[in-house]
């Protein structure tokens, strides 16, 4: 398959004729043959160095996600808080990029196929990894209930494939993310014709897309690689991150992102952008629920649904699923991950059926210092190991690149930076000048690895079904009311359909206000 590669752009008339000019007529321009706009030499050519700009096509939404356009929007409290809980959900007004995220949560089958890979993989030499993988089934024990058949059951039974995943802490979702983005990428590779695939990899020989891209992964050579048009190079290469192929990393979604795309704010305005139109900057409500703007847990439409729960949860003390005859959400703990409406963004359960992990570190007074855009708190700046002369660390025996955190030295010495350290769990915690300390065991149950998650799960009051409520627990716990779904960060454009970014006006020359 030939690969088309493009410029740039192209220089201006006067200049391409100087440079036809100069080469007397000896370069034939050709299908994708272009010019760099700095220095007027042709790309994508052997003949003059080589240099390659891909014909990038745009970022496409990756299998099981739906995209999520960013924009602005009230982060916090969409409904007076509970006078028992702590005041740490303050409304303010945030603006996060546009991703995508996963469609549903990451459902039970999902996340075997996840656990089968980690025991083709790591099983014979390091049975460890394939133990940390797997989730608590035992989240479902309860001193005064009879759960054992969930307990036997729920992750492995086919009849619960698509029902979420609980029983995962938060640091097995990230190690699931991880696993995921090398997974997809590796398929990429493999479906361009730079790899082939390789079923038996194991230990310090699985791919990993930073080993690959550091070249310390070689698998074996697909039946297309990439031209190299380097003219010292072998006619042959490896594909690099300038080609355009390689997805982002998968992730956990911030505590903004994953509040936003709950919301669905975009289904309240009226009037939104469309290929006939441009959008307008308006919505009509601020929704306290993903479906909608009032708080009403019962479909309103007069059909044949009117009156059905729109998302699973408990109404009442005892009451997690009606009575017979009449189920009110046809669940008595979790419910398929397809089940109930999607809100405006194409999202299923962002309220009820499980809460969901999110990346952030728990603080009550994040809100008060958080950035206005893509706010977060957790920051830990990592960089990769580098050996004395400077190349990149050798992979470890299971097949990863070796990072290390950012020294506090290197961040003190780096104006770059707004802190004086590489760790930001703590930055602006309200604990400073010693007028409060975070001691995890004394005086609080918060510390660097208490992590966010939200939703409102079966086990939950409708309360909870709010975006803007916000709980925590310790990210080495889990529980079988929470499970998790990926995103992916969105290159470029903001726009869905790959259109440029900025608004364009078209080329008229002679442009009149």
């Amino acid at each position: 398959m030939k690969r088309k590669l493009i410029g740039l752009g192209l220089l201006g008339i006067g200049a391409a004729t100087l440079f036809s000019a100069c080469s007397a007529g000896s370069h034939k321009r050709g299908k994708g043959d272009h010019v760099s706009q700095v220095t007027g030499w042709p790309l994508n050519d052997r003949r003059f160095g080589g240099f390659e700009v891909a014909d990038y096509k745009g970022q496409q939404t990756p299998i099981g996600m739906t995209f999520v356009q960013g924009g602005r929007f009230t982060m916090g409290a969409t409904d007076d808080e509970m006078p028992t809980l702590e005041n740490n959900s303050m409304r303010r007004t945030v603006s996060v990029s546009s991703f995508y995220m996963d469609a549903t949560e990451v459902s039970n089958v999902s996340y075997r196929e996840y656990v089968y890979w980690m025991k083709r993989a790591y099983a014979n030499d390091y049975p460890d990894l394939v133990k940390a993988a797997w989730p608590d089934e035992t989240v479902w024990r309860s001193a005064l209930a009879y759960n054992e058949p969930f307990v036997k059951n729920y992750f492995r039974q086919a009849a619960y494939d698509q029902y979420p995943v609980v029983g995962v802490n938060w640091f097995q979702a990230n190690d699931f993310c991880a696993w995921r983005t090398d997974r997809v990428n590796e398929l990429l590779l493999i479906k361009s014709g730079d790899l082939k695939p390789n079923a038996t990899q194991s230990n310090e020989d699985v791919f990993t897309k930073p080993s690959y891209l550091e070249d310390q992964y070689e698998g074996s050579a697909g039946p297309r690689p990439h031209r190299d048009l380097d003219p010292t190079g072998s006619g042959k290469r490896k594909a690099k991150m300038e080609d355009g192929l390689f997805l982002p990393d998968y992730r956990l979604p911030t505590e903004a992102e994953w509040e936003y795309a709950a919301l669905g704010n975009i289904g309240n305005n009226p009037s939104p952008e469309n290929k006939r139109r441009r959008g307008e900057e308006v919505t009509t409500d601020r929704n306290t629920l993903p479906w909608g703007p009032k708080n009403i847990t019962r479909y309103e439409l007069h059909n044949q649904y009117q009156g059905e729960f729109e998302g699973n949860f408990m109404r009442g003390k005892g009451d997690l699923m009606g009575v017979a005859g009449g189920l009110n959400d046809n669940a008595d703990v979790t419910s398929p991950v397809r089940s109930f409406l999607p809100n405006a963004f194409g999202l299923y359960n962002m309220a009820g059926n499980v809460n969901e992990w999110v990346m952030d570190t728990y603080r009550p007074t994040t809100h008060e210092d958080a950035d206005e855009f893509r706010p977060f708190r957790g920051n830990i700046y990592t960089k990769v190991v580098l050996q004395d002369d400077g190349t990149v660390e050798e992979k470890d025996t299971i097949g990863h690149i070796p990072y290390t955190r950012v020294t506090d030295q290197e961040v003190r010495t780096n104006n770059r930076y707004e802190t004086r350290s590489g760790d930001l769990n703590n930055y602006k915690d309200g604990d400073s000048l010693s007028q409060f300390t975070y001691a995890f065991g004394v005086n609080t149950l918060i510390n660097d690895s208490t992590k966010v998650y939200k939703g409102g799960s079966w086990h939950d009051r409708a309360y909870w079904l709010s975006p803007g409520t916000r709980r925590y627990m310790q990210g080495n716990l889990s529980s079988c009311t929470i499970g998790f779904r990926c995103v992916m960060d969105r290159l470029g454009s903001p726009d869905g359909d790959n259109q440029p970014g900025g608004n364009n006006f078209g080329a008229q020359k002679n442009h009149k206000r």
